[in-house]
């Protein structure tokens, strides 16, 4: 057709207003009714069989009561702890829903990809929904949740739910279909096992997501506060047999974890708490925590290899702390009747920095660090602001609780001038500043501790979230001991500069040697790195010598190394680490450069480095004369 001809068929339509674009939009659904806090009439039922290992899909059926007319189906978009919009939905394949056994037809909408629209005939009181949810055949396509031995179901992965109610307003009652002889963890109440298949009672369908399970072939449930009337349990999956040999004092170490929590918060706010455990390098790592249960990753030998592991000993500690902090209290941003209403994370630095720091404190307390292996932990951190951190000339932290949004955690060429999420660590920086600026101003009597148990510990007993803001910081921050802590927060929050002055209020210094502390060097060989970023201002694989991270404006990013590089040669040789150690030893004694032989894609070559201030580890160091605080804050209560 001639362009002459084609405009003189479409002109006229465009001017009816019948071109087909317009006629689609015309007819797109409707937005999602709003959540009402209104009851949903009737329950969910919600089967999952998780058989289906070989392929690594879950196989997903569900009964929802309706009535006749229009209704919209939401796939949840926004999911508590993770404080950004990633529920995967492009995972979700082969949706069917039918009514009286007939195929009713659905329309996602357009404008929302998450939301179905569907028109239910006259005469159907419950839809059949069925759908597969795809995960992951291998780590490039996101984390992976099955594997022939484990895994790890989130609920909010496979089920739907009807618009225009409160998520806490909607019932269901789910099924799990499990491989023969596979055991499970969970928060849920296991109401019966017909076989491999497990029945749950009935839930609201926020509690549903936030009661994940983590099923496997080799499997152990350990009792971390024997005879108490609320069990904390620990539901461990692994790889093999062998990994589920564990020791007493690893046990009993933890058992102090929890005991530790309960005199700190001076409450509990679940029936009962499950650790879910997975011991695997098959099963992607996870940490993310839930009101009565916590999805936790780490290595197979977590246990059988205790000291190489000593880095992921505070991550259940961490998962531990949000019962109280991000679950039970939540603030007002994250407080969400639905799973499709936006969340605003901006007081992140209270939800994760807080949790950040009592995560480590708990886990000093608890005996699964000894006081040296805390300060050397802390050290690590510290030194990350103090050297590895020049974006926070342009950024804060405050600004950084708007990454999991912005950045959805994908990888990043230059994290040390991007920044991203800095509200974890710095968040614990600055809470140790706050503790220690308690501790001055009631001369050692009160503390955060304080804080802990009068803001968490409140409604002993109650699960129902009570949602918190700035302003209610502060003044329970004031009830314990006068100040401005509005601006002493502020200043720290907003501030184009490395929140450090906790560390010498607390009594310590961060000081450098050439040697890495016992648990930095555990640390980087568990992630098989070097770590030369105080110095040269890069992080190096092991192995293959390829570059992580590079500091902006370090010395390695001034001679032209970029991150994803891959270094061959040290001075003329081979790449090896220790090659690099040397070299920069002897450019600090003799005054020489440090030669590097660089590939970045298909281009190679050389490079000098001038850098002669040796080799950097950081440590904590006593200031002589000054109260001793961090000590006090590590030991067991």
């Amino acid at each position: 057709m001639s362009l002459l001809r084609l405009s003189s068929v479409v002109l006229p339509v465009l001017l009816a207003g019948l071109w087909p674009c317009s006629a689609v939009l015309a007819q797109a659904p409707a937005a999602a009714a709003a959540p009402a806090d209104v009851a949903y009439p009737g329950t969910l039922s919600l089967t999952v069989d998780a058989t289906d290992l070989a392929r690594r899909v879950f196989h997903v059926r569900q009964q929802i009561p309706v009535q006749a007319g229009p209704l919209t189906l939401l796939f949840p978009k926004w999911i508590p702890g993770k404080h950004r919009p990633d529920g995967p939905i492009h995972k979700l394949a082969g949706l069917r829903v039918s009514g009286n056994g007939e195929r009713i037809a659905w329309t996602r909408d357009p404008g929302d990809v998450y939301a179905f629209t569907i028109d239910v005939p006259a005469g159907v009181g419950s839809l059949d929904v069925e759908f597969d949810m795809l995960t992951s055949t291998a780590g490039n396509q996101g984390r992976v949740v099955m594997t022939r031995d484990m895994l790890n179901l989130e609920w909010g992965t496979v089920a739907l739910y009807p618009a225009g109610h409160y998520v806490s307003r909607i019932q269901v009652t789910p099924s799990l279909v499990l491989p023969a002889g596979w055991q499970a963890g969970t928060a849920l109440e296991l109401q019966a096992r017909e076989g491999d298949t497990l029945r749950y009672g009935t839930v609201s369908f926020e509690t549903l997501q936030d009661s994940p399970v983590y099923a496997g072939r080799y499997f152990s449930q350990v009792d971390l506060d024997p005879g108490a009337a609320v069990p904390v349990r620990l539901d461990i999956v692994a790889d093999a047999p062998k990994y589920l040999e564990y020791s007493q004092a690893q046990i009993a170490s933890h058992r102090a974890m929890v005991e530790q929590a309960y005199k700190l918060f001076d409450s509990k706010h679940f029936d009962h708490y499950d650790f879910l455990l997975s011991l695997s390098d098959q099963m992607s790592g996870n940490g993310l925590e839930h009101h009565r249960s916590s999805e936790n990753g780490v290595a197979p030998g977590f246990f059988t290899d205790w000291d190489a592991n000593i880095a992921r000993r505070e991550l259940l500690p961490h998962e531990f702390v949000h019962s109280w902090n991000g679950k039970f209290r939540r603030p007002a941003g994250l407080s969400t009747p639905s799973f499709h209403v936006p969340m605003r994370d901006s007081l992140l630095w209270v939800y994760e920095g807080q949790t950040q720091y009592w995560g480590k404190v708990l886990t000093a307390r608890s005996g699964l660090w000894d006081k040296q292996t805390a300060l050397d932990a802390l050290a690590v951190v510290a030194a990350t602001y103090d050297s590895d951190r020049p974006g926070l000339a342009w950024r804060s932290v405050q600004d950084t609780t708007h990454d999991p949004i912005i950045a959805m955690r994908r990888p990043q060429p230059y994290r040390s001038y991007q920044l991203s999420e800095e509200y974890y660590n710095a968040g614990a920086l600055i809470w140790l500043a706050v503790d220690a600026r308690l501790r001055e101003l009631s001369g050692g009597r009160r503390s955060l501790d304080d804080f802990a148990s009068a803001f968490f510990g409140i409604n002993d007993a109650s699960w129902e979230v009570v949602p918190y803001t700035f302003e209610d910081v502060v003044a329970v921050l004031d009830g314990i001991a006068e100040h401005d802590w509005r601006g002493f927060l502020r200043s720290r929050l907003d501030a184009h500069g490395a929140p450090l002055d906790g560390l010498a209020a607390s009594g310590w210094r961060l000081v450098y040697t050439d040697t890495p502390s016992a648990y930095h060097k555990a640390a980087l060989t568990a992630r098989k790195t070097a770590d030369y970023t105080a110095s040269l201002g890069l992080t190096v694989s092991t192995g293959e010598g390829r570059v992580t991270a590079v500091r902006w404006d370090g010395p390695a990013f001034d001679a032209g190394i970029a991150s994803g590089s891959t270094l061959l040669a040290v001075n003329g040789y081979a790449f090896e680490t220790g090659l690099l150690d040397d070299a920069i030893e002897a450019a600090q004694a003799d005054g020489s450069a440090v030669e590097l032989v660089v590939q970045h894609g298909e281009v190679v070559r050389t490079v000098s480095i001038d850098y002669r201030g040796g080799l950097r580890y950081p440590h904590l160091e006593r200031i002589d004369g000054t109260p001793d605080r961090l000590s006090r804050i590590l030991a067991p209560r």
